[in-house]
């Protein structure tokens, strides 16, 4: 591949180089989120940073996992002490699901995916059409900030307005989509349905979810490279796909590590587990943060000709917590549903696919059903969860006694 393929020299660089520029930066990373965070101070009190300079003093660390940072930021407001500045020094605060709060910085490229959009085919002057949502949550500036990088103008769309937005699309004529796997499908369909071109995008870059394989050969029908990258709230991008399509490639700035779930040991070698990640973010440090995501890092390099890390992916979540359209929906969340509606007994959340769609349903065991109780269960699921859910009834006792609140059934793959 020729130079310009690269966004840098840092994705081709030797492994062993990349290695000691990691292990060298990681120490400092340390030192700075024992300084700078409350609870990187308290959780490193007996750390020397300067003695973090391998993957194997770093395996020793203490995980921070992000299901506990809904608790910690309660106890301990605003941030939990995770913040490592002032929030007044901040540039944006956000709120995920949770609540979870984060921020960003005026540091340009802040969540380090301009090289997953510039892999997707995204070069200066490409016009980004951004659906990711820019209301609270920070998935839309992860995309925004890389575009800007790039220099490339964006459009902020944003989710929901689904015609709207297929008009701007018709008139300005963006090359390239950001936004969650199944929204631009949604978009095309309903171009279709209006009878307005939208054949503009050519490059597509997605995130919040899985992308199955009928929904990227959905978009390689319509002549649309569609790529994906793996990306948090707090970490920003961890890993994207480069053309090749063989595994989601680390980001230079990230330390991946996978292990057990629920625990700080390594795996073996290829064996999925928990992802754990470093940045190297100064403006937000993070040592060992897990987010309950389950993937297993993959043999070899990339024959796109970049050498760091591969990952296979998102291959469901380490808890019960699951991502629905782009969303995640955490059993907290459903336990809270549940507890505002008096007539319900038990209560499941079951995650499926239905024409490369998310499809979710929320059963409730009750004797009091009705079209009125399901139109309310229902406003109070959006309400609370942040994403649509059909609702079905079903009579007590009928519902797995497993323990179990959310189900995951969509088949990965």
């Amino acid at each position: 591949m020729a130079a310009g393929d690269y966004y840098d020299d840092l994705e081709t660089r030797s492994p062993e180089v990349r290695e000691a520029a990691l292990m060298a930066a990681l120490s400092q990373q340390a030192a700075a989120a024992k300084a700078k965070s409350a609870w990187y101070g308290n959780l490193f009190r007996d750390v020397d940073p300067r003695a973090v300079t391998s993957r194997a003093a770093l395996a020793k660390l203490p995980v921070t996992r992000k299901h506990d940072l809904v608790g910690l930021m309660k106890t301990s407001p605003p941030m939990g002490g995770l913040n490592a500045l002032p929030l007044g020094e901040a540039a944006v605060i956000f709120t995920s699901p949770g609540p979870i709060f984060e921020y960003c910085t005026d540091r340009p490229d802040f969540y380090d995916a301009a090289r997953a959009l510039y892999a997707a085919g995204a070069r200066k002057g490409d016009i980004v059409h951004n659906s990711f949502s820019y209301h609270l949550t920070p998935g839309a500036w992860v995309m925004h900030s890389a575009a800007r990088a790039l220099g490339c103008p964006v459009i902020p769309g944003g989710v929901g307005n689904t015609e709207q937005q297929v008009q701007v699309m018709a008139q300005i004529r963006p090359t390239v989509f950001a936004g969650t796997p199944d929204f631009l499908k949604v978009m095309i369909e309903t171009a279709e349905k209006m009878g307005v071109p939208l054949a503009s995008v050519e490059k597509a870059l997605v995130g919040g979810g899985p992308l199955f394989p009928q929904l990227r050969q959905f978009y390689k029908d319509r002549g649309i490279q569609c790529l994906q990258s793996f990306a948090t709230a707090e970490l920003g991008n961890i890993a994207y796909e480069s053309p090749a399509l063989e595994g989601l490639i680390v980001s230079e700035n990230k330390i991946v590590e996978i292990v057990m779930p629920g625990t700080g040991d390594l795996v073996a070698p290829g064996q999925a587990g928990e992802l754990v990640v470093t940045t190297l973010n100064p403006d937000f440090p993070l040592v060992r943060f897990s987010t309950g995501d389950l993937t297993a890092v993959l043999p070899g390099q990339s024959p796109c000709g970049r050498t760091n890390m591969r990952i296979k992916g998102w291959m469901g979540r380490a808890d019960q917590t699951t991502k629905v359209r782009g969303m995640f929906v955490h059993p907290e969340q459903v336990a809270e549903v549940k507890k505002r509606h008096a007539e319900l007994a038990r209560v499941r959340l079951v995650v499926d696919l239905r024409d490369g769609l998310d499809q979710a349903t929320f059963r409730c065991e009750t004797r009091a059903g009705s079209p009125e109780l399901a139109e309310a269960v229902a406003k109070t699921f959006q309400a609370v969860c942040k994403v649509r859910a059909s609702v079905e009834f079903v009579a007590p006792g009928a519902l797995p006694n497993d323990g179990k609140v959310i189900e995951d059934v969509r088949k990965i793959g």
